[in-house]
C-alpha cells in the first residue's frame, strides 16, 4: 500500500505508512530510503537529513554518505553534497569491500562519473575484485561508446561467460542507434580484432553482429571462417541457415545448404538441406524445369525412404504434384500414405494442412474446411492453428461464402504472428469494403473467381481474370486490390516492366488504399532484383521505412535501404 502511494505520488500518504514500518523493522534499509525519498518529494530535507544521521550513527554503514550527499544536491547545496559523495567514496579506498555496495548507489542516483570512480578505486585497492563489466556500461551511459565497447569487449573475451549478458547489453544500445553509429563503431572494433588474431572467439561476435543486424550473408562469411579452423560441427552454420529460411533470405540460405552438402555426411543434415534447395528451386522453376525437379524428388525419396524422418520432403513432393503437375491425385495418394504412419502432433497436422491445400486447389472446399478444423482443435492456440484459420478463412472466401470468411478474418485481425493479421485485415477489408457497394457481391465473386486460379498456380488465367476485373468495375473499391494482383501476377510471368506500372497506378489513385506499402515494397524489389536500378530501388525503400514504419515490410527495406545508401549517410 505504502508503495502504490508513493507511484501516485501520495507522498503524505505514503510517508505515514513507511514511518511505521520504519519503526517496526529500523534495520532495513530499503524502508529507509523509500522514507526518505517522501520527505524530499514532500521538500521535507531537513527531517531527511536527520534521520538519515540517525541511521548512519547506528550502523556506520558509508551508503548514507550518498543518501545525504544526494539530499543536499537536491537543496542546490553542491559543495555540502560533494563531501559526503568524497567521505563515501574514501570509505572504499580505506575499504574496498564496500566498491559494490556504493557504486550501486551512486548508480541508482544517476550520479555516473561517482559510481565510476567508485569501482575504479575498488578494483584497484583490491585485485581480487572486477568491476571491468559495470564500468563499461558507465563509459555508455556517460556517452563515450567508443571506449564502452573496447571495455565490454576485452571483458566478455577475459569472461567468456559473460558474453550473452555483453552481447544482451550491446543490444540495447543498438536498438536506440536510428543512425547506426554505434552499431558501425562495434562492428568496426570487432573487425580490428578478427584481422588482429586468429581466435575465433571474434569470428564468433561479428557473426553474431551480422545476424542481429540481417546481414547473413556476411555472417556466413564469418561461419565459413570458423568452420575452416574449427571443422567438428556444423551446428551454428545449420542454425544459421535456418534464420536465413525464417526471415526469407533465400539467396544467402541457398548458399550455405550447398556448402553443407560439400562438407557433411550426417544424412540428416543432408536432407535438411535438399529439402530446402528443392523448395527454392521449385519457387523459381519453369514448367521445363519440372521433369528435372521430379526426378530428384525420385532419387532422394528412393534414398531416405518413405519414413517420419522424410515428413517434410514428402509433403513438399506432394505439393510439387498437384500445384505444379497438377496431379491431384497422386498427391492425395501420397498424402495418405503419409497419414497412415506414426508421426507426431505437429508433423499430423502438417500432412493435414497439405492436404487441405491440395483440396482446396482441386476446388474440394469442404473436406479442406474438415482437415483445417481438424488442425484448430489439435493444436489450439498454437500458431500453427491460426494459419488453418486463415486457410480456412480463405476458402471459405473461395466457396464465395463471403460473410463467414469475413467473420473468420474478423477474429484473426489481432493474430500473434505479424504476417497471418496482416493477411485477414486485408481479406476482411476486402470485403467489407466492396459489400457496401456492391449488395450482389458481383465483383467479390468475380474476384474470388481470380484469386483461386492464382492460388492453384495459373498466373496467366489469373491475370486475364484480374485484367477482366479492372475493366467490368473499373472505378469500383475492388480496383485497388485488382491492380495489386495484377500487378504479382505479371510479376511471376516475368514481365516486370508491367508489374511495375500497375503498382505505380496504385500509388498515383489509391495514397490512402492498404495495398500503398506493398506496392512501393514491390516495386522496390524489382528495380533492385530484376531491373538493376538500385538509386529507383532506394527511393521506394525509404518511403516503405519513412511512410509505413507499421508495415510487414518494414525490417526488409530497412535493410535493404541501409546496404543500397552503403551506410555513408546519417539518417534511417
Amino acid at each position: 500500500m505504502a508503495q502504490n502511494y508513493f507511484d501516485k505520488g501520495e507522498f503524505d500518504k505514503a510517508t505515514s505508512m513507511y514511518e511505521e514500518l520504519d519503526k517496526k523493522q529500523p534495520g532495513n534499509f530499503y524502508f529507509t530510503q523509500k522514507l526518505v525519498s517522501c520527505y524530499q518529494g514532500l521538500k521535507q530535507f531537513d527531517k531527511a537529513e536527520k534521520l538519515l544521521l540517525s541511521k548512519k550513527e547506528k550502523s556506520n554503514q558509508p551508503g548514507f554518505f550518498v543518501e545525504l550527499g544526494y539530499n543536499a544536491q537536491l537543496q542546490k547545496d553542491q559543495s555540502k553534497a560533494d563531501s559526503y559523495y568524497k567521505k563515501a567514496i574514501d570509505a572504499v579506498a580505506n575499504q574496498p569491500n564496500y566498491a559494490y555496495q556504493i557504486g550501486q548507489a551512486f548508480e541508482q542516483k544517476q550520479l555516473l562519473q561517482q559510481a565510476y570512480n567508485t569501482y575504479e578505486i575498488g578494483q584497484k585497492n583490491n585485485s581480487s575484485m572486477n568491476f571491468d563489466y559495470q564500468m563499461a556500461l558507465l563509459q555508455g551511459q556517460m556517452g563515450n561508446l567508443d571506449v564502452m565497447v573496447v571495455k565490454l569487449l576485452d571483458y566478455s573475451y577475459s569472461n567468456v561467460n559473460a558474453t550473452l549478458n555483453v552481447q544482451n547489453q550491446l543490444v540495447l544500445f543498438m536498438q536506440d542507434d536510428a543512425e547506426n553509429v554505434f552499431a558501425n563503431s562495434l562492428k568496426k572494433e570487432l573487425l580490428i580484432r578478427t584481422q588482429k588474431t586468429q581466435d575465433i572467439y571474434w569470428n564468433q561476435f561479428l557473426s553474431w553482429l551480422y545476424v542481429n543486424q540481417k546481414e547473413y550473408n556476411k555472417a556466413f562469411i564469418q561461419e565459413k571462417a570458423i568452420y575452416k579452423r574449427n571443422p567438428e560441427s556444423f551446428d551454428d552454420i545449420i542454425q544459421l541457415a535456418q534464420i536465413c529460411v525464417n526471415e526469407k533470405d533465400n539467396e544467402t540460405a541457398q548458399a550455405i545448404f550447398q556448402f553443407i552438402l560439400q562438407n557433411t555426411t550426417d544424412e540428416s543434415t543432408i536432407l535438411n538441406a535438399q529439402y530446402f534447395l528443392l523448395k527454392n528451386e521449385i519457387a523459381n522453376s519453369k514448367p521445363e524445369n519440372y521433369p528435372l525437379i521430379q526426378s530428384k524428388f525420385d532419387t532422394l525419396l528412393s534414398q531416405f525412404g518413405d519414413s517420419p524422418f522424410s515428413v517434410d520432403l514428402q509433403i513438399l513432393a506432394a505439393h510439387f504434384k498437384a500445384f505444379y503437375l497438377n496431379d491431384f491425385e497422386n498427391a492425395k495418394i501420397l498424402l495418405d500414405k503419409l497419414m497412415e504412419m506414426q508421426l507426431n502432433i505437429r508433423q499430423k497436422a502438417k500432412v493435414k494442412m497439405e492436404m487441405a491445400d491440395v483440396f482446396v486447389f482441386n476446388e474440394k472446399f469442404n473436406q479442406a474446411i474438415i482437415y483445417y478444423a481438424q488442425i484448430q482443435n489439435d493444436l489450439p492456440n498454437d500458431e500453427y492453428s491460426h494459419e488453418a484459420s486463415m486457410r480456412m478463412a480463405k476458402t471459405s472466401f473461395f466457396k464465395k461464402d463471403f460473410d463467414w470468411a469475413k467473420k473468420q478474418a474478423k477474429e484473426l485481425k489481432q493474430a500473434s504472428t505479424q504476417l497471418i493479421a496482416n493477411d485477414a485485415v486485408e481479406l476482411f477489408l476486402l470485403i467489407s469494403d466492396n459489400e457496401a457497394e456492391d449488395s450482389l457481391k458481383v465483383a467479390l465473386q468475380d474476384f474470388s473467381k481470380a484469386d483461386l486460379l492464382e492460388y492453384q498456380n495459373k498466373p496467366a488465367a489469373a491475370l486475364e481474370a484480374f485484367l477482366q476485373i479492372l475493366v467490368k468495375h473499373k472505378g469500383q473499391p475492388i480496383e485497388a486490390g485488382t491492380l495489386y494482383k495484377v500487378g504479382r501476377n505479371y510479376e511471376k510471368l516475368g514481365n516486370f516492366a508491367k508489374a511495375i506500372s500497375y503498382y505505380q497506378t496504385i500509388l498515383d489513385n489509391h495514397k490512402d488504399g492498404i495495398y500503398i506499402d506493398e506496392a512501393l515494397f514491390y516495386s522496390a524489389e524489382i528495380y533492385r532484383k530484376q531491373l538493376n536500378d538500385p538509386e529507383k530501388a532506394k527511393s521506394f525503400y525509404e518511403k516503405v521505412v519513412l511512410e509505413h514504419p507499421d508495415s510487414i515490410y518494414f525490417t526488409e527495406a530497412r535493410k535493404q535501404y541501409r546496404q543500397l545508401r552503403g551506410d555513408k549517410q546519417q539518417g534511417i
